[in-house]
């Protein structure tokens, strides 16, 4: 193994049968876009990414595709539009016993080298993991399986390399194997231990995923002062930023800089107003702040005042310009930031910004890369907003080119079909494979 290897990061999207991707995969590098005309295909993908590191951090399929089931019975958000029945590839058909699913995975690259996951979930007529595989260093390391339909159960299997070469025990139907190994491998053998690296370089890797849709409806209001984790919806910049002010200069600095460069001038600077919140259930009152630009002769203006697309892109570049430790991302607590990679994902990184406010955004984002702690993937329409700007790499999403409404060719449908239990055996056969498609995307 080699475990200089930078830190670890996912290289890859494999989306062998998800919505209207079949036999798709998608290198992911530092900076990359998805660009194409106005669709669903460009936004799975980032549900995809997202559900895996979800995943990743232990939360039942339930949470993360219907958004139930969650800690303690609370209901949480799902993370893909349509919930886990709109998961399964457009025309699949069921088997005999009405099943029907998706298949999804990635690779991580990292100390291990590179190490992959493939799983396949049964969508109907119960939610369910039938299969999952784990291979790296030219071992599979895990493999589960759905032996019998009736339990709630999967058959687990992964690699000891011991007196006995593969280790069995059956795992919950609803959660990732793989994030489940930790607590079940004790690393007395050298397969153990070669198990519980690729295990922790891939939940490290997944874990960092950080989905980010800033609402600027959200952040005009002032907020409590000890809100200071950034959440995916940015509603709380204005204590983030009171952080970035007191805490890291350098990165402040840069913030402003951003600001200067797209926002009517005068920009001086960012700073904070003092607010206070009534309390709740007659409880005291709160202290917060309001974020504020320093226009110089002109005062303070606070963000309420600010344009949606100001705010989106300021809401943006901090999410950039940050990093581990202050966005909100169930990182490892064992895990120093400095060894930490966040992948951040945009969907509609240009919405509601003119051309020169996308480009900043773009030359941040490649800063962020270049340090090596923050990595894109973001959806854009107009994909020349990266032109001449270096590190970019562009997904284009061709239009389809079968006529009219035409239903999927006979590999597609073969393609679906096995991401239901047929699957069960061997999550990661054929994933990956080339089959037609309603729309390919193209590199460049």
């Amino acid at each position: 193994m080699n475990m200089t290897s930078a830190r670890p990061a996912v290289t890859e999207l494999r989306l062998s049968a998800f919505k209207s991707h079949r036999g798709a995969s998608f290198a992911l590098g530092p900076l990359t876009l998805l660009a194409g005309a106005s669709g669903p295909r460009k936004s799975s993908v980032l549900e995809a990414l997202t559900a895996l590191g979800r995943l990743a951090g232990g939360e039942t399929l339930g949470a993360v595709f219907d958004g139930t089931g969650g800690p303690e019975g609370r209901e949480e958000a799902g993370c893909v539009r349509g919930g886990a029945a709109a998961c399964v590839p457009q025309g699949a058909q069921p088997d005999t016993e009405g099943r029907r699913g998706f298949r999804i995975g990635c690779t991580v690259t990292g100390p291990v080298g590179p190490v992959r996951l493939d799983v396949a979930v049964q969508a109907e007529p119960e939610l369910r993991i039938v299969g999952e595989r784990l291979t790296g260093a030219g071992e599979t390391l895990l493999t589960t399986a759905l032996r019998d339909p009736g339990r709630r159960t999967v058959q687990a299997a992964w690699h000891t390399a011991g007196l006995v070469p593969v280790t069995r025990a059956p795992l919950p139907d609803d959660l990732l194997a793989t994030a489940l190994l930790p607590l079940r491998v004790a690393g007395r053998t050298e397969g153990q231990r070669l198990v519980l690296a690729a295990v922790e370089q891939l939940v490290m890797a997944l874990r960092g995923v950080f989905p980010v849709a800033p609402r600027p409806d959200a952040m005009r209001a002032p907020v409590d002062t000890r809100d200071g984790m950034l959440r995916s919806g940015c509603e709380n910049l204005s204590a983030v930023l009171a952080r970035t002010e007191g805490e890291c200069r350098t990165r402040h600095a840069a913030l402003v800089r951003a600001m200067r460069a797209v926002c009517s001038p005068p920009v001086d600077g960012l700073t904070v107003l003092r607010s206070r919140l009534a309390g709740t259930d007659r409880g005291p009152t709160l202290e917060a702040v309001i974020a504020a630009v320093d226009r110089g002769p002109l005062g303070l203006v606070p963000v309420d005042r600010l344009g949606d697309g100001e705010l989106r892109f300021l809401a943006m570049a901090l999410v950039l310009l940050t990093g581990p430790g202050v966005l909100e991302v169930d990182t490892s607590a064992e895990l120093l930031p400095a060894a930490q990679v966040l992948t951040v994902l945009s969907d509609g990184l240009d919405l509601g910004l003119d051309r020169r406010q996308a480009r900043e955004l773009l030359a941040l984002a490649g800063m962020a890369a270049e340090r090596g702690h923050i990595r894109l993937l973001g959806v854009v329409h107009d994909a020349s907003v990266a032109e001449g700007l270096g590190g970019v790499s562009v997904i284009d999403f061709v239009p389809s080119r079968r006529p009219g409404n035409a239903e999927p060719g006979e590999a597609e449908v073969e393609a679906v079909a096995g991401a239901g239990a047929g699957a069960a055996s061997g999550a990661g056969a054929g994933a990956g494979e080339r089959v037609p498609t309603r729309s390919a995307p193209t590199m460049r």
